[in-house]
């Protein structure tokens, strides 16, 4: 197969996959979701996204039907089905839905969680974009207040994301840089925030309205082994005109420069060495653990 999907422990290509059309991820987006990628064959930092979807599933009163072995062992299993090929990488998506229930909000309509894993071959960023970074756009949507849905839980409601995503490819860029409801600094709409000033790495805090990106949190460990300090720090849009550098980190973009921010150079306009330190240790210790 040249992608391989999961149905609750059923195993098809992506032309024979099916699920429900009353399964309350469907009908409501009740449900959460986590993406992985692999380096040398393996999922990279499975234990933290088990971690974030447990969280996330309990957020919304969801059961997780495995433990993280029996997890670890379905997406092998559906790993393995993907046909050997170049590129090597695999792109993992699980998706932990309500499962299939009545026309209601009840979720006592809904006995048993849907889990479907797919995986296909991963696509690298490719070296060019690497090089010259990404376009950027302040989205006119605010980031979702926490009050009504919290940004912290990785759901399949992804409307408010695909929106502002929406109008950043209108403009011809490659994200959509997304504000609180004080003007505030939160996210992108699929990856985190980091502004560079000083030889710091200046990302928002949780307490903005922000996912916890795996990506994110594992540039805490990587920066100052490289002695380059990484924290977290209200940003405010007035500040990005005064930037060293900026980029964004995602699982599937891993350390990936912006240069351009509503059609304005960021910083000299390229990849700067803050952001390129940062990501070639990022690299370097996911490929690290393809071998340990």
């Amino acid at each position: 197969m040249r992608i391989a999907v999961n149905v609750n422990g059923r195993l098809t290509d992506d032309r024979q996959a099916t699920i429900s059309v009353f399964d309350h991820g469907f009908l409501y987006g009740a449900g959460v979701y986590e993406t992985l990628r692999t380096y040398g064959g393996r999922p990279f930092l499975l234990d933290r996204h088990l971690r974030r979807l447990r969280a996330s599933a309990a957020a919304i009163g969801l059961a997780v039907p495995l433990d993280d072995a029996a997890f670890e062992a379905r997406i092998a299993a559906t790993m393995a089905a993907v046909e050997a090929d170049d590129p090597p990488e695999r792109y993992i998506r699980l998706l932990l839905t309500r499962g299939v229930g009545d026309l209601s909000y009840d979720p006592a309509t809904c006995p048993e969680p849907s889990l479907v894993i797919i995986v296909r071959p991963h696509r690298e960023v490719a070296p060019a974009v690497r090089e010259r970074g990404v376009k950027l756009v302040v989205s006119s949507l605010l980031r979702n207040h926490p009050a009504a849905l919290s940004p912290r839980i990785k759901s399949n409601n992804l409307l408010n994301n695909a929106l502002a995503m929406q109008e950043a490819l209108r403009a011809g860029a490659d994200e959509a840089l997304m504000c609180n409801y004080r003007g505030e600094i939160a996210e992108c709409a699929q990856s985190n925030v980091f502004l560079v000033r000083g030889g710091q790495a200046l990302t928002p805090p949780l307490a903005t309205g922000l996912l916890e990106g795996v990506t994110r949190n594992f540039l805490f460990e990587v920066g100052p082994d490289i002695g380059i300090p990484v924290r977290e720090q209200v940003l405010r849009l007035e500040e990005l005109e005064a930037v060293d550098e900026m980029f964004i980190t995602s699982t599937t973009r891993e350390v990936l420069a912006v240069t351009t921010l509503d059609g304005r150079p960021v910083g000299a306009g390229a990849p700067g060495p803050v952001t390129r330190a940062l990501g070639d240790e990022f690299r370097h210790r996911a490929r690290g653990t393809a071998t340990a």
